[in-house]
């Protein structure tokens, strides 16, 4: 599900800001980056995220600032070999003159920045800033997800809608099915050119398990457990949207197997119109956690 949560922290000695950022994905994502002094909380910020999120792509972005004293440590190879070079200059060209200590300072990477390590507090400030932006995200989501929900509902009402004339017509398949199967057989026996007596009690039990396998009224029962299923899944809170994945497979392979058993044009109808609301529900499905 889409979202964007954001947190900070201010303290005497430092800023922290943390934003994220969901899109839809079927797994869990978590997409952080963080400079190399703050490697070792890493795994902490990924706890913290994947404590309350379970689904999607998370880009996770961390924007701080440090205030207290910076030390600053020479680079003596560098120098070094910079002054060993100059010596070598003169005594080569004959030249005269002493390197500038102000030329010196100037060469890219002769002093490094030391700050100091990253302490608890800092750590501490980074998890409140963190917990503050999922919070805000969840917010956000809570809001979607509530939109969501309704639209589901809605497809489950078109769903139901089509039960009907399917209900109305299943009754009488069997039966359009028996009559059809016992005239086409009636009718190739009268073009046969022979004699041939048919056993019709075993001709009648053939029917019956041809009429019985026409039958869709198992199906039609089964899509409405399954809705009534989806709906009370959708009433709960946590880690819903595997289970509702499932369950528009399942509501999927009844309307299939409705469409194939029979040629009723109105059963057919109604099971493409069914077919057409579970592939709308499946690719909201995709956005629930």
């Amino acid at each position: 599900m889409t979202g964007f949560g954001r947190g900070a922290v201010t303290e005497n000695d430092f800023a922290v800001t943390v934003e994220l950022k969901t899109v839809n994905n079927r797994f869990l994502d978590i997409s952080l980056r963080l400079s190399n002094e703050m490697q070792s909380i890493e795994a902490e910020i990924k706890r913290l995220i994947s404590s309350r999120l379970s689904r999607g792509r998370v880009d996770v972005n961390v924007q701080y600032e440090r205030s207290e004293e910076i030390n600053y440590e020479l680079n003596r190879p560098m120098i070094s070999g910079y002054l060993g070079a100059m010596k070598k200059m003169r005594e080569e060209f004959d030249l005269s003159g002493d390197p500038d200590i102000n030329v010196i300072a100037k060469l890219p990477n002769v002093m490094i920045s030391k700050k100091n390590e990253l302490g608890e507090e800092f750590a501490f400030g980074v998890a409140t800033a963190v917990t503050t932006a999922i919070e805000d995200l969840e917010r956000m989501r809570l809001s979607e997800g509530e939109m969501l929900k309704a639209e589901l509902e809605s497809r489950l009402v078109g769903i139901e809608e089509h039960l009907p004339p399917i209900e109305s017509e299943a009754e009488s398949i069997s039966e359009e099915y028996r009559q059809r199967l016992t005239r086409r057989i009636s009718d190739l026996l009268a073009k046969s050119e022979s004699q041939i007596e048919l056993d019709q009690g075993r001709l009648a039990q053939e029917i019956a398990y041809l009429a019985d396998r026409a039958d869709i009224s198992e199906e039609i029962a089964r899509l409405k457990t399954h809705i009534e299923h989806f709906r009370t899944i959708m009433s709960e809170e946590k880690e819903v949207g595997k289970r509702l994945d499932f369950l528009t497979q399942e509501l999927n392979r009844e309307a299939n197997t409705i469409t194939s058993k029979t040629n009723n044009m109105v059963v057919k109808e109604n099971a493409l119109a069914i077919k057409s609301e579970i592939e709308k529900i499946r690719e909201q499905v995709q956005n629930v956690e």
